[in-house]
């Protein structure tokens, strides 16, 4: 048997799994916790995934390995292949000012037509230009740039800095497309040297994107190592997810992303025209909003996920229901920052536990069909939807989806969808060709739906709209 592994470094934590690269069957895990904040050390990663590797049993019996990882964050290096300050992660938002002033500079409509996206605070350029206002003796010492997963995969080859087996040698960096397109300076024409020079100020060595299937060189072991991926094209691969499925993951915030052939531009910036790992696209859609509006209703009610949601099967949706805006810490789609969340409809025979219990799901669902609704205004063809995350098992989210959605649901059994899908690389690097991993515990909810409910969440949003 033919051993991969996956890596997924992530905000909060290294998962590493280790797969049958014939079935994708997992044969052992491991996991490392992450330094907590919005800015980190890179050697906090490279210490997490040795011990992630370390906790799934080491990688003397594996043949390859891949790492997706967190997108857009900013790892800055001298000339000497040193880390030269703390990188700024996807959620550090200081550099709001600076995509600001990008999209000033440049335009919204180049900016997409160009890259894919337009400049916010996650992207990499913005967190740039902000290095070059904030800290001009730190940008000026910048001889490259590279995303979390590029300098990991950078480091397991046995690159690095002064000390490192291999040396300091920054034309050794590789990507992947799917995570050079959340740069802002790279689109599916390549590298944008001028925009890259406008958030920093000046050339330095950029990783060299790799094709879908190209390798990224050996460990010093011998461990051959794939091009890797972010985050979200990792999930895609690890859920067997391809044209014409959508991806509506519900975690702390909620992203919908989808699979096509053909690249997208939105010069609003709300859908972000990222691409995948194989070589299509991924166009994607994120919300501030997610399983925390869930959080807070169960503490509201003084009751436990499974309890809310058997409470809000209780109501059904009609006329004279409650709605809930879930706009709880503003909002990015539709981008209103400053928005807080309502609740609107209440009557005294609609206040009741059963009716806000399902208000809470219904309009946490609505927000993230807002953003499936983007999608496909951008003309992506979808015919079914995969549900992922830890509250899509809940039979009160799916359920509730599927009177909330128009298309047939999928919910997969709960699983490290970014490691495996990373996994599933590596494995796809050694045979040259993608493996046929099937998916296991699937649950097919049938299409319910109400269009009542998103009718009465779009009346109550009205007033929100940017």
């Amino acid at each position: 048997m033919t051993l991969v592994a996956g890596v997924d470094s992530s905000t909060q934590s290294c998962k590493v799994v280790i797969a049958d690269a014939a079935t994708g069957r997992i044969v052992r895990t491991g996991r490392a916790t992450h330094p907590v904040g919005t800015e980190v050390d890179p050697e906090a990663w490279w210490q997490a995934l040795q011990a992630a590797i370390a906790d799934a049993g080491g990688l003397d019996d594996v043949a390859a390995v891949s790492i997706a990882g967190q997108q857009h964050g900013m790892v800055v290096l001298d000339a000497q292949g040193a880390v030269i300050r703390p990188a700024l992660l996807w959620n550090d938002t200081r550099s709001a000012a600076a995509a600001r002033d990008l999209i000033a500079e440049v335009g919204a409509e180049a900016y997409a037509e160009r890259t894919g996206v337009v400049p916010v605070a996650s992207f990499t350029a913005t967190k740039l230009r902000w290095l070059r206002g904030a800290e001009p003796e730190n940008a000026a010492r910048v001889a490259a740039v590279a995303l979390p997963h590029d300098w990991l995969t950078w480091r397991l080859r046995g690159y690095g800095p002064e000390g490192s087996p291999l040396g300091p040698v920054l034309d050794e960096l590789v990507t992947d497309r799917s995570d050079a397109s959340g740069t802002a300076y790279w689109g599916s024409a390549g590298y944008q040297p001028d925009l890259f020079e406008r958030a920093l100020g000046h050339t330095a060595v950029l990783p060299r994107v790799l094709g879908a299937l190209e390798r990224a060189g050996t460990t010093p072991s011998g461990v051959v190592l794939g091009p890797g991926a972010g985050d979200n094209a990792g999930a895609a691969l690890g859920l067997g997810a391809t044209r014409g499925d959508g991806v509506i993951s519900i975690g702390t915030s909620g992203t919908v992303f989808a699979v096509t052939e053909t690249p997208i531009a939105d010069a609003s910036g709300t859908v972000a025209g990222f691409a995948d790992a194989t070589g299509r696209f991924l166009p994607l859609v994120a919300t501030l909003n997610a399983a925390r509006v869930l959080d807070a209703f169960a503490g509201l009610l003084g009751v436990d996920h499974d309890e809310l949601g058997r409470l809000a099967l209780e109501a059904e949706p009609g006329p004279a229901s409650p709605v809930l805006v879930p706009y709880f810490e503003g909002e990015r789609t539709p981008n209103v920052p400053d928005a807080t969340a309502t609740l609107s409809g209440l009557t005294l025979a609609s206040t009741t536990r059963p009716a806000v219990a399902r208000a809470a799901i219904e309009g946490m669902l609505c927000g993230l069909a807002a953003g499936l609704d983007a999608i496909r205004d951008q003309g992506v063809e979808l015919h079914r939807l995969l549900l992922i995350g830890g509250a899509a098992r809940n039979p009160s989210v799916s359920g509730i989806a599927a009177q909330v959605f128009d298309l047939p649901i999928v919910v997969p059994a709960p699983g490290e969808y970014v490691a495996l899908g990373a996994a599933r690389q590596a494995a796809a690097v050694l045979a040259g060709d993608w493996p046929d991993w099937a998916a296991a515990g699937e649950i097919v909810v049938p299409v319910d739906t109400r269009p009542e409910i998103r009718a009465r969440y779009a009346n109550a949003t009205l007033g929100f709209r940017p």
